[in-house]
């Protein structure tokens, strides 16, 4: 159990570093990753939408009868949580929009804590389940952390700002749950994980579909669709990837 407790704590740790690898490389290079926000943006909803419906989706509803209850939840709470934003934070700061960063980031830091819950899952199955798990998992964590900052960057939070707070959302919260999950791995019910992922995939569908999407479409940007169908092959390769 020791053994399987750090490959899984290393496994997640693994994937934490890979996000903030992605931060720091769009903060140095900023002026790039601003000309081509509209395409990491799409890239990233087609990843997060065919995620949710390809995977997240039938794996929650295979798991919790009332899945569906929870999948609209999470879409709900996030709408909520995207006006909430709108009538408190940007109504007193006309100039900055909050939301466009605050909303991926609430959902992509749920999603990302839900991750670590993954890792104590598979690997407390077995070690090479986890790994295969784990390899198809990582290979998101770079473009999540491109696109939590410069989403961050493009609500108005300043630079420093918005370097701690993506960290802490999309790389901070994998290990976290991780940690937090372990423990109790043997007493989680399958029940309740599965509606934790239908919630996951609600939140994640509103950030891809009704988030994302329609701020790249803003952009007019000549390939943002090759960039989607982009994201979109990546979250099919990794899905036939997971045993």
């Amino acid at each position: 159990m020791e053994n399987t407790f750090w490959t899984a704590f290393g496994a997640s740790a693994l994937a934490a570093l890979v996000t903030s690898i992605g931060i720091y490389v769009i903060r140095r290079f900023e002026r790039w990753g601003r000309e081509n926000t509209a395409y990491f943006v799409c890239f990233a909803a087609g990843v997060l939408i065919s995620v949710s419906f390809l995977h997240i989706i039938p794996k929650a509803f295979s798991m919790n009868p009332n899945a569906p209850f929870y999948l609209f939840a999470g879409y709900v709470v996030l709408h909520l949580f995207n006006r909430f934003i709108n009538a408190f934070v940007c109504d007193k700061a006309s100039d900055a929009h909050y939301d466009i960063g605050l909303v991926p980031m609430f959902g992509i830091g749920f999603h990302s804590f839900i991750d670590g819950f993954i890792y104590s899952i598979t690997f407390a199955v077995s070690i090479f389940t986890g790994v295969l798990t784990a390899t198809g998992m990582v290979l998101h964590e770079f473009p999540e952390g491109i696109i939590t900052y410069l989403l961050l960057i493009r609500g108005g939070f300043k630079e420093r700002t918005s370097v701690l707070l993506a960290f802490l959302a999309a790389a901070l919260t994998t290990p976290l749950g991780m940690l937090m999950s372990y423990p109790f791995v043997s007493r989680i019910d399958k029940s309740l994980l599965g509606a934790l992922l239908a919630f996951s995939a609600g939140a994640l569908v509103y950030v891809g579909a009704t988030h994302l999407l329609p701020q790249a479409e803003t952009e007019h940007k000549r390939y943002s669709l090759l960039a989607l169908g982009a994201g979109s092959l990546v979250a099919v390769v990794i899905i036939l990837s997971k045993p």
